[in-house]
Formats: C-alpha cells, structure tokens, sequence
C-alpha cells in the first residue's frame, strides 16, 4: 500500500494534464500501480480477491535462554549498536540471525527504553516548509572549527537546501533564507522556525513576535514566520533528523579548504545524494516530489532585494577600515576620513559617499587579517640618482678622465660633489697634458685624494714646463 503523499502526487500530477506514461516516469512507479490509484483516489484496493485467505505468516523464531542471558552483557559491551550484537553473537556464539529477529529479542528483553508514541503530520504541496540551525565540527584548511549549519526544507517534498556561516546572525538569516528560495524557486505561505532570538524578538510559540526586518524580507519572499510551541520539536520535525544525517554522512571523512569551498560541496551533496535519494515515507526520492510541488510554491518578485549590512569607518594610519576583526586597505590619500563599509555575503565595498573606492571579497573563517589590493599602499621608491653637472662638465674629452671620473663617483659618498667640483677646477686651472698624466697615475693606483692628485699635477707641471735649474740660484 502507497502512502498518503504518493497518493496526492499521482492525483495531483494527473489533475495538471500530465500522461500516466510521464506520472510514472516522474514518480518511479510501475504503469499499474498509477492505474490503481486513479482507480481507486481514497485508498489502494485490496491485494487480495475478494473472499481469498490470506496464506499464513510463519511463527516468529523465538530467542533461546542461553542467547537472552548472553544477550544483556553484549548488549552493554555494544553500547546498544545493533550491527555489533550481530557480529559479536556470530562470533562468540555461532549463531547468524536475522537483524530484524534480532532487534525483536531486543525488545523482548526489554534492554532498549520503547519509543513514544508520536503524532504524524501530513501536508499539502506548497502549503509549509521548515528551517532550523545546528552548530556543527568542520575541518577548515586543516584546522577543526564549530560553524553553524543552516537549513531549509519543503515539507510535502523534503526538497532539502544547506549552508554553512561561521556565525549565525540576523544578517546571515536574511542571506541564507534568500539563497533557499531561490534554490527552492518559490517559497511556502509558512515557514516554521523555533523560538531563536535571530528572529524572535519576544514571546514564543503562537505569542512570538518577530524582527521587524525579518518580517519585512519574509513578506517580500512571500511567507510569513510562525514559531511552535515551547519544548514541541516535533512540529518541525521534517528539519530536525537531517542534521544528523549531515552530520553522518556529509561531514564525515570531508575536509574543506574554506567556506565557500564547505557550500560548494554540500549543495553538491543536497543535489546528488540528499534530494536524489528515495525516501519511504514518500516512496520517491524528494526530486521528483519536488516535480508536484513546484507548480504550488508561491512565485518569486522579479528583482530580489540584496542583503547587506552597512557601517561608518574610520581610516587608520595604516590605510586600513576594520570589519569583523579583519582589516580592508583603501587609498591612503583617505586615512583619517569617515568612509562607509558595505557588506555583502561574499564581498566587502568601501565608498564616500556614491564613489566607490575599494572591492574586497569578505574574509570568513579567520581572524585579525590584513587584506591590501594591488595598487594601495605603495612602497615609496628612492629617485633614481642623477649623475651631478660636474661629473657631465668633466667627461666626454678625454677616455682616461671618464674613466677616473666614473671610480670617482663610485667610491665617493653621496654624489661625490666635492670631489668632483675640485677636479673641474684642476680641469680649468691645469694643463692638459700634465693633468691627463696626474690621472693616469693616480687611476693606476687608485688614488681620489683631490690634495694628493693636485699635487701630482704641479710636479708634472714642474717637471714639463718649468726647467728649473737645481744647481743654484740666478745671478
């Protein structure tokens, strides 16, 4: 027998002109078994002819003493994992039971506390979807860290949405509840949350009053909030055991590079394995639930309002605005100034006023961190050194006196200035010939004192033309 959901598919599905060749399709079911729920809309008929005895269900194996008295020590050992009680009694004991018989000498033991008894609740397409949050351990770039899983789901279809913040804010709320519906395409009359402060401002179950802003994007989305009664989980119970499944079957053996690299995946994860996957209360996976209530969400507005948050900030002395703990450059012509910090969910914008001065992707996941983009902050550059006019005056005559000049200029300190300035003048005062040869002698030995060389010149300039008479003085 179909349950009550597969049921309002079929009917739905046949209702909007659909062929019983496509419901089938769409649905997974056999041809025959669509037949018969049209045939039959309140209730699947009989398996069995009219008058017809059912054949007769074998006794139940019952458990023997010896395993029922070994069974409340393995069941202590197993920490009440079923899996291992069947291996252990297969090893310890020779014995292969079924798992299910299994778990039925379990319960006549009386080692497990029975359930209670709960209610079911049934709903309509398009009439309620349901979101929740649990923080949960990730592993981020190597290092394990606590972030708040959002979710959203569709109670007809389970169609299930996921997203992982490093906090939970009102701020992040309004992001995540406007990437839902959008993954959704199209949103439910009511959404069901429990009584968080992010959204309930006071009061709870049906006396919650709700964030002004909240409600204000809710309307626009086209839902409205309604919180359930204090210490009832159940109400949103389609929400509630899919956190451990993601915990279970997402997180385990995942690292993650960053966030946005932990939100790629688990959309992935929400798409290939989380919506593909049948469920038996609804007999096909939620995707092709999804196929009947999708028609019954209510439609979009054509332009979505962005979320953002803004705030006044100061431009340190390092060039610097602080968001979040973290540190986004900007011009340092602006240090000082008052300048306005948009925030988005991926990116951050620095204007003064309408002028736009700097884009930032938001940095998540991490703390006290500097962000500088190319472009700000250079690095002051000395200006090139320009050779001093002396040294231009000086060279081009004479190869030997450009290549004194150039060691000149190399062991002097700063410009070399002085030096040269001194050697110009010799230039000036001397000779050429005797001061070419002073250069060259001085080069040779690697002489810059300009007292030295001065001196150098005048004995050339004695020896060559002044042939003084070293015998006496004139008469």
């Amino acid at each position: 027998m179909k349950s009550p959901e597969i049921h309002q598919a079929v009917l739905t599905l046949h209702q909007q002109g659909l062929a019983l060749r496509e419901i089938s399709r769409l649905l997974k079911l056999s041809r025959n078994t669509v037949r018969r729920i049209l045939r039959y809309p309140a209730a699947s008929p009989p398996d069995t002819a009219e008058g017809a005895r059912p054949a007769a269900c074998p006794a139940p194996v019952a458990c023997p003493a010896p395993v029922r008295l070994w069974l409340v020590s393995a069941f202590e050992r197993a920490r009440g994992n079923g899996v291992r009680i069947q291996e252990m009694l297969a090893a310890e004991l020779d014995l292969r039971p079924g798992y299910s018989t299994l778990t039925r000498w379990i319960r006549d033991a009386d080692l497990r506390t029975p359930p209670k008894r709960a209610g079911e609740y049934y709903f309509a397409p398009g009439q309620e979807m349901q979101h929740d949050t649990s923080p949960h351990r990730v592993i981020l770039a190597g290092k394990p860290l606590t972030a708040q899983c959002a979710s959203l789901i569709l109670a007809y279809s389970r169609r299930l949405f996921v997203q992982y913040f490093p906090r939970f804010t009102r701020f992040e709320a309004k992001q995540f509840l406007l990437e839902a519906v959008r993954f959704m395409a199209g949103s439910c009359p009511t959404c069901v949350i429990d009584n968080t402060s992010v959204i309930v401002v006071a009061g709870a179950g049906d006396e919650a009053v709700f964030a002004p802003e909240m409600v204000a994007l809710a309307r626009t989305l086209g839902f409205a909030f309604r919180a359930h009664a204090v210490n009832k989980p159940d109400r949103k119970g389609r929400i509630e055991r899919p956190f451990s499944w993601i915990e279970g079957n997402f997180l385990a053996g995942r690292t993650f590079r960053d966030f946005a690299d932990l939100n790629a995946q688990v959309l992935a994860w929400c798409e290939n394995v989380a919506n593909a996957k049948p469920k038996r209360a609804l007999g096909v996976a939620p995707s092709a639930a999804y196929a009947v209530e999708r028609p019954c969400l209510q439609p979009l507005p054509a332009v979505l309002p962005p979320v953002y948050q803004v705030v006044e900030r100061v431009v340190d002395l390092q060039g610097f605005v602080s968001l979040e703990t973290n540190r986004y450059s900007v011009p340092e012509r602006w240090v000082g100034k008052a300048l306005s910090v948009y925030l988005y969910a991926t990116e951050v914008r620095v204007c003064r006023g309408e002028q736009l001065l700097a884009v930032h992707a938001r940095l998540l996941g991490v703390r006290d961190t500097k962000q500088k983009l190319p472009g700000h902050h250079p690095t002051p550059q000395p200006r090139p050194r320009t050779p001093p006019r002396e040294a231009t005056l000086l060279q081009g005559h004479d190869p030997l006196l450009d290549a004194y000049v150039a060691a000149l200029v190399r062991q002097a300190h700063g410009r070399g200035v002085r030096p040269l300035r001194r050697l110009l003048d010799f230039k000036r005062t001397y000779p050429q010939e005797p001061l070419l040869a002073a250069v060259a002698q001085a080069l040779q030995f690697g002489l810059f004192d300009m007292g030295r060389l001065e001196h150098m010149i005048l004995q050339q300039v004695a020896g060559e033309f002044f042939n003084l008479d070293d015998g006496g003085d004139d008469a």
